[in-house]
């Protein structure tokens, strides 16, 4: 029994970032479409939320691994990423 569970387990992987972004676009288009049941729409938008979930998740890992190079005295030097309106003092 634990192979057919490590075997069930390694089907269910969480897909890739772009994986999931592929299949959310593929889900926006059928929700688009009008010939979906109550049912498969609310399926649809239920495996939506879960791949929103996986993509944010795995854009934060993403962020918190950002750097930048900066030389620095002939050195180079990692600082942690900043988006716009981030690091700056408000007047």
């Amino acid at each position: 029994m634990p192979k057919e569970r490590k075997r069930k387990e390694k089907d269910e992987r969480e897909p890739t970032f772009e994986e999931a972004l592929a299949r959310l676009e593929e889900i926006a288009a059928r929700l688009e479409g009008d010939s979906l049941s109550l049912q498969e729409a609310i399926a649809l938008a239920e495996e939506g939320q879960r791949l929103m979930e996986v993509c944010e998740k795995q854009l934060s890992a993403a962020e918190a691994k950002i750097h930048q190079l900066v030389e620095r005295s002939g050195e180079l030097t990692m600082e942690p990423f900043e988006t716009d309106g981030e690091g700056e003092e408000s007047t």
